[in-house]
């Protein structure tokens, strides 16, 4: 199974149940937005610091302000900690970039998280049990993860400051084109011997990416024998329209050849910060 991460749900602590589908072995690959890959790790060393503001919706401009003076960069209805979170992990990060490209060597963004983890480095910083962060399961598994938009996270920023001044180059981090092709490179493996079902959590980049690799191989590289994906369920409460819902509806899907007719298929319109946990926490027996 291929689970997908939009949204904000690193942040929103979905660590705590997904940590345990991955050392289960339910999950076999994930995708996932940069923002969520980070926000895991972010939590785990930095959790005492997060504010939480439940009148989130009711804060005013100078409200706003006065989180942005205290450093405290606002998800919804919790801040994450501008020093103890992104500085914190800065430091270790630019330390592997930086190894990495002084042994002529190019990794993917996940790859160098989980040198980070493995290395005990971050451990000094460690709030949370490690056994709720899903990053931390993820590395010890190697679990294989897509980070297509990776540039479109605070340590993607972070890592395009540091190629302007001058202390890594761009080609250090591998970019989403290899990310398509290595997945590629893994569906087709995968899927000689069993069909892979793709999980979706919310819309985006996280699920619109990973989703194509399918009409890509059948299309574009005239693979007619790898199988389209074998299920597709979605967590969704946004509506679907032009401007609204990135990506396509469960049937729509069929038409862009990521499924087919007899695909099963399923789509549960509510908040997945809600649904998911309960669908993970069935799935687990808890």
């Amino acid at each position: 199974m291929m689970v997908t991460l939009a949204g904000a749900m690193s942040t929103a602590e979905l660590g705590r149940s997904l940590a345990e589908m991955i050392r289960q072995d339910k999950v076999h690959i994930i995708s996932c937005t940069g923002a969520n890959l980070e926000e895991d790790v972010m939590n785990l060393v930095a959790h005492s610091h997060y504010a939480r503001v439940p009148n989130y919706r009711d804060l005013t401009p100078a409200e706003e302000v006065a989180l942005l003076e205290r450093g405290m960069n606002r998800v919804t209805d919790t801040c994450i900690p501008e020093h103890e979170a992104f500085r914190r992990l800065e430091k270790h990060l630019v330390d592997t970039w930086q190894r990495a490209e002084a042994a002529g060597e190019r990794r993917f963004p996940h790859e160098y998280f989980y040198e980070a983890l493995r290395s005990g480095v971050l451990e000094q910083y460690y709030e949370i049990d490690p056994r709720d962060s899903w990053m931390v399961a993820a590395a010890e598994k190697n679990l294989p993860i897509i980070v297509p938009g990776w540039e479109d996270s605070t340590l993607g920023n972070i890592f395009a400051a540091h190629c302007i001044a001058g202390d890594v180059q761009p080609s250090t981090v591998k970019s989403g084109i290899e990310y398509m092709i290595w997945l590629a490179d893994w569906y087709t493996a995968t899927t000689r011997d069993c069909t892979v079902g793709f999980f979706q959590i919310g819309g985006g980049i996280a699920g619109d990416f990973p989703i194509c690799v399918v009409p890509m191989l059948h299309q574009d590289l005239q693979r007619d024998e790898v199988p389209l994906w074998g299920y597709f369920c979605q967590i969704s409460d946004s509506t679907t329209s032009y401007g609204s819902y990135s990506g396509a509806v469960p049937n729509e899907k069929i038409t862009w050849g990521k499924l087919g007719v007899d695909t099963p298929r399923f789509i549960i319109e509510s908040d997945a910060t809600i649904v998911a946990p309960l669908v993970f926490g069935w799935l687990l027996n808890w």
